[in-house]
Parts: structure tokens; C-alpha cells; sequence
């Protein structure tokens, strides 16, 4: 008798850990009332959802729109973002659509979903001036695709630690991300993923809370489904850069010389071939994330060397 009541106190206990479990992630609805919540920044409404963006000083001759990576969003740009406030330059940053304050919505996530986010959200706030886009990581992929599409709105391209290089799929995977796919994906990643976070740096030590900030992410529903769905649609842009490499857009590369994520090394060589007139500069002991890791590094070359390049002026 106590081995059977013992058998169904396990079983009780396992049943009762995963249903906390399924209830700790994606249970947090984009509704008005969450977008309520947020104290901070602006939201507004776009094609395909609530964008939400935080900018200052838009008039300004000089225009810096910040775009984020993978799965953080614009909060990674923290220091770049207050460092171009105390410079005076106006500045936008915005979380791309399924990522951090911006909408959910069930639709294919791609390079177009993105770069025509960004557009429509410089368009609506009447930025009429050529901006200076920066693209992190994942970013560097979404910044090629505005410059393909639509170069006349761009004074200069800043890849940092940028992915769209190192790809080798050329067909996109434009199938639907099913209920299943998105458990599957949860069950197996979320328990880790916000510690995974600590290896875009060097020293993971300096940056203790950086995984903790994200688990907040993990509660938005359909955050998931945008991970799979991007990682799906992920594809070579070979294609596109070097079609902007041969253009007359100022292009620009940020990157850690010791990036484990996206390597340097790895795609140095092909930068070179399909991208010649592209300015490249190393920012020493950096992982992923030279903007945050390395800041002051980084603010001298993108503010004192980058933005402040003459060949503009030629």
C-alpha cells in the first residue's frame, strides 16, 4: 500500500511540474491592455501589428535607426541608443515584429516582413531625411534588404556581428509553424535558451542578469512561432549583397574579433569578394556583441570613425 501511494505521489508530482511548466511560458497576450502596461516608448499601429519604437531627436540632419538581432530585442542597443542621445543625433529603435513590445502576428517571418516594418515606420513618423541603418547580428540581414529595396532612403549601412553571409540554404522554408512545431520547439529549447543568451560574449561573467532579462521574453505568446519561422526563412543573400557591394551606399562592418556565433573568420574572404568597398573594423576581446561588451571600443568606431567618415562629403 505505501509503495502504491508512493507511486501515485510521483506521478502527481510530474504531472503538477509540467503543467507549471507549460503555464510559465507564452502566456502573455500583445492585447491593449498589456501595451497599457509599458511605460516606456510609443507603439503604432503598422500593416501588419503594433510596432512599438523609442526615438529622440528625429529632426536632426544626422538619423540613426537601430535594428536588433535574432530573438533580443531593441534593448539590446541600450548603450548605442542613449550614447546617440547624449551626442545629439536623432535616433529610432523599434523591436522587430515577434520580438520583445511589438506584435505576434501568425504569419511567415522573413527579411521582407522586417525590412518593410521598419520602412512603413520611418515613413509614418516623417523621417524624410537619408538614415543611417545599423543592423545587429539577424539585423545585418534585414538591413541588406532595405538597401536593396529601397537604397534611396540610405546615407550609410552598418553591419555589426552581421548574419546573411555565413548562410549556405538558398531556398527559403515557407511552410505554416504548427502547434506542434511550436511545442516541440518550447519543450526542448526553452529551458536553456535564456542561458544560451551568455555565450554572445567573451566574458559571460561581466554581464550576470543578461539571461534572467530574458526569460521575461519567453512568456509573450508566439514568440516561438517567430524564432521557427525566421530560422525556416533564413537563406543566402549573396545575391543581394553583392549587389549592394557594387553599389554607391557607404557600407560599413562592425565586428568582435572573437564572435563564436557568427565568426569572422569564416566569411573575411567572401566580405572582401562581393562587398570590396566595405570599411571593416575589429573591435579587440569582444564575442557577438561588440556594441555592449566592448562599448567604448565600439562608440569610437561608430560615432568618431563611421559617422564621421569624409567620403561622404566627396
Amino acid at each position: 500500500m505505501n509503495t502504491m501511494k508512493t507511486f501515485i505521489y510521483f506521478i502527481f508530482l510530474f504531472f503538477y511540474s509540467c503543467t507549471n511548466d507549460a503555464e510559465k511560458y507564452e502566456y502573455i497576450i500583445k492585447n491593449d491592455t498589456f501595451r497599457n502596461s509599458i511605460d516606456t516608448g510609443h507603439f503604432i499601429e503598422l500593416s501588419n501589428g503594433y510596432t512599438y519604437y523609442e526615438l529622440s531627436n528625429i529632426d536632426d540632419d544626422e538619423i540613426i535607426v537601430l535594428i536588433h538581432g535574432f530573438s533580443v530585442p531593441s534593448y539590446i542597443w541600450d548603450e548605442t541608443y542613449f550614447e546617440s542621445i547624449k551626442r545629439g543625433y536623432g535616433v529610432i529603435r523599434l523591436d522587430l515584429y515577434g520580438r520583445g513590445y511589438s506584435d505576434n502576428p501568425d504569419i511567415i517571418y522573413n527579411d521582407e516582413l522586417y525590412a518593410n516594418q521598419v520602412v512603413e515606420l520611418i515613413e509614418k513618423l516623417g523621417v524624410t531625411q537619408k538614415i543611417n541603418l545599423v543592423g545587429l547580428s539577424n539585423g545585418g540581414r534585414v538591413i541588406s534588404k532595405i538597401a536593396f529595396d529601397y537604397p534611396e532612403l540610405i546615407k550609410r549601412l552598418v553591419y555589426v556581428s552581421p548574419a546573411g553571409f555565413h548562410n549556405k540554404k538558398f531556398i527559403p522554408d515557407t511552410s505554416q509553424v504548427t502547434d506542434k512545431d511550436i511545442k516541440e520547439f518550447i519543450n526542448k529549447n526553452y529551458s536553456t535558451i535564456s542561458k544560451g543568451q551568455l555565450l554572445d560574449f567573451k566574458d559571460p561573467s561581466k554581464f550576470i542578469g543578461w539571461d534572467t532579462k530574458y526569460d521575461k521574453l519567453l512568456q509573450y505568446k508566439g514568440f516561438a512561432r517567430a524564432l521557427i519561422s525566421t530560422t525556416r526563412n533564413n537563406y543566402s543573400l549573396d545575391h543581394i549583397n553583392q549587389h549592394i557591394g557594387l553599389s554607391s551606399l557607404p557600407q560599413y562592418a562592425i565586428w568582435g574579433d572573437s564572435d563564436n556565433v557568427l565568426p569572422l573568420d569564416n566569411v573575411k574572404n567572401k566580405l572582401s569578394s562581393i562587398m570590396p568597398q566595405l570599411k571593416l573594423f575589429v573591435i579587440k576581446n569582444s564575442g557577438h556583441l561588440p556594441n555592449k561588451e566592448q562599448f567604448d571600443d565600439f562608440n569610437n568606431v561608430f560615432f568618431n570613425k563611421i559617422l564621421s567618415d569624409m567620403v561622404l562629403l566627396k
